[in-house]
């Protein structure tokens, strides 16, 4: 495993703590579609949403958010498309958390919630 992939599951870890601290029920992770792979697929108050997780460990590159183009944005709502359809959902919303900060260290995470293109 290379060390994007590494900040990559950290990065996940604490989103998905940082979501069930906010009472979210957690319903999958690293979810494959045929449009690509959603992170995070969690359920809050009678929604189901869609997190995309962006992590670094300094501003060098931006704030993690920055790593969200258009293009990821495009491919997010494929996904979450996908998704909604194989399940019958109709109340669902695309969200995403930066987080930044190293493993073992304090960390700040942001909730982007129901974003769109």
């Amino acid at each position: 495993m290379n060390h994007n992939q590494i900040i990559g599951q950290w990065g996940e870890q604490a989103a998905v703590q940082y979501l069930e601290r906010k009472g979210y029920s957690l319903l999958g992770r690293n979810f494959r579609t045929p449009y690509g792979e959603i992170d995070i697929i969690a359920a809050h108050l009678g929604v189901v949403i869609f997190v995309e997780v962006k992590a670094r460990t300094s501003r060098s590159f931006g704030l993690p958010e920055n790593g969200l183009t258009s293009k990821k944005l495009t491919r997010m709502l494929a996904c979450a498309e996908y998704y909604a359809a194989e399940k019958n959902l109709e109340t669902w919303q695309c969200d995403a958390i930066s987080v930044e900060g190293k493993p073992g260290g304090d960390v700040e995470i942001e909730h982007f919630e129901n974003i769109t293109r």
